[in-house]
């Protein structure tokens, strides 16, 4: 209840506020002469009438928003070997000790990389391990591979990447010594290690290029600005003067306390997202994922491999109809399938007869334009584009009925032409 609510965000600066509300109510109410409170009751009603000219719905709202969505980018950022670990158990062949070790070398590689980069942008992991020392302690790296790692220079960039070269060497060992006889299993491997790789330099990537400073820090001079104009704004003045002022003295100001609670709440909450790799109630528990990812890598390269059941039937074998079961508890969930928004529709039976209908072609394209077109156009180019499509219409209606004629015209004309003549026999000779 208490371990990352809401309440445990602001309770201190809600108490600030409210004493410090209660300082000048008492002030207003028994210290100050009756001069003194006339104007501290132009102070009031000028500071109520302006506050709302301060922008604070829209500027946290916005804020808060992009906060959350990049918040998700980062958690979704966070590497998983399990792609790796499957494939690696499907094409590193062989179940004797340098197989095993392979496989586990291999897994033990990734998962250094991803704790290299964890130990550079959490606080929880650097607690976890604070000198390269405690990671070789912890059985991720050894001793020799400690100095080849100090050896490299990294005074000018992170060396995180270096075990991804080991992997790569290694993985290129194993395919000399036809561990991995299949090719296309080493490009599968290389493609999801490359995708493991680039999330890393993603999640060191956020770290590095974090929100800019001065977007933070207007939205949090806003919001406090906000409530210090309330202090005053809200306070109960004799008179009637003051917009939306009651007659009946109210003491405790409830509406700008849950003003406080969602307004504060949100800014809060939006720096508790700013950087989820900390140690804070609500950030990743990134600890138990190192945790997790080790755990998994072994089992699933190693240990798991000899140990898979027998193929069987299941009991659903010869079975067409099947029947699910369902607990007492979950009965009530179990729905009908959905069909469809209109599968229980029915047509009129008199409106069930199949038939073919009459369709009038539109084919304007088949209208050549020619000079008489174009002055039609011309003259009807500001009528109805329904009249354009009448003219057109009659235009190949008419061209339809006049094909026939004209070439039986043609055909008439060119036979008679072209006709040959018998010439008698005085001509041949």
């Amino acid at each position: 209840m208490w371990r990352g609510s809401l309440y445990k965000l602001i309770y201190r600066e809600l108490l600030l506020f409210l004493i410090l509300f209660a300082v000048l109510s008492t002030i207003y109410r028994h210290l100050l002469t009756s001069s003194q409170k006339r104007d501290f009751e132009q102070i009031v009603i000028y500071c109520d009438n302006f506050i709302n000219l301060i922008p604070l719905s829209f500027v946290l709202g916005f804020y808060v928003s992009y906060v959350a969505q990049r918040w998700w980018q980062q958690y979704q950022a966070i590497p998983w070997p399990d792609k790796v670990m499957h494939l690696i158990a499907l094409y590193v062949t062989g179940n004797d000790e340098y197989a095993r070790m392979l496989r586990r070398g291999l897994m033990r590689y990734l998962n250094l990389s991803l704790i290299l980069v964890l130990r550079s942008i959490s606080s929880a992991v650097k607690k976890r391990f604070p000198t390269l020392d405690h990671v070789v302690d912890s059985g991720f790296m050894t001793a020799l591979e400690l100095d080849l790692f100090l050896a490299v220079p990294s005074i000018e960039f992170n060396t995180y990447w270096i075990p991804c070269t080991w992997f790569i060497n290694l993985l290129k060992e194993a395919r000399q010594n036809h561990r991995i006889p299949d090719p296309q299993g080493l490009k599968l491997i290389m493609e999801e290690f490359s995708e493991f790789r680039t999330k890393c330099g993603l999640l060191w990537s956020y770290d590095w290029i974090s929100i800019p400073l001065v977007y933070t820090q207007v939205v949090t001079l806003a919001t406090y600005s906000f409530f210090a104009v309330a202090l005053i704004a809200r306070q109960y003045i004799d008179g009637k003067e003051k917009q939306f002022q009651l007659q009946i003295d109210v003491y405790v100001p409830i509406f700008t306390i849950l003003q406080f609670f969602f307004f504060m709440g949100l800014l809060k909450v939006a720096e508790q997202l700013i950087n989820p790799f900390g140690d804070d109630d609500e950030d990743f528990e990134l600890n138990w994922i190192i945790d997790r990812h080790t755990k998994v890598s072994y089992l699933g390269v190693d240990t798991l491999m000899n140990r898979c059941p027998p193929l069987v039937k299941d009991i659903y074998f010869d079975a067409e109809n099947l029947i699910l079961p369902y607990t007492e508890a979950a009965a009530a969930y179990k729905k009908k399938t959905y069909r469809g928004s209109v599968a229980n529709m029915t047509v009129p039976e008199e409106k069930q007869t199949m038939f073919l209908p009459d369709v009038i072609e539109e084919d304007e394209e088949d209208v050549r334009p020619s000079h008489h077109s174009s002055m039609m156009s011309i003259r009807t180019h500001n009528e109805s584009p329904s009249c354009e499509r009448r003219s057109a219409r009659a235009l190949i209606h008419l061209r339809r009925l006049m094909q026939p004629l004209l070439k039986r015209f043609f055909n008439l004309i060119f036979k008679n032409r072209f006709k040959p003549t018998k010439r008698s026999n005085d001509q041949k000779l």
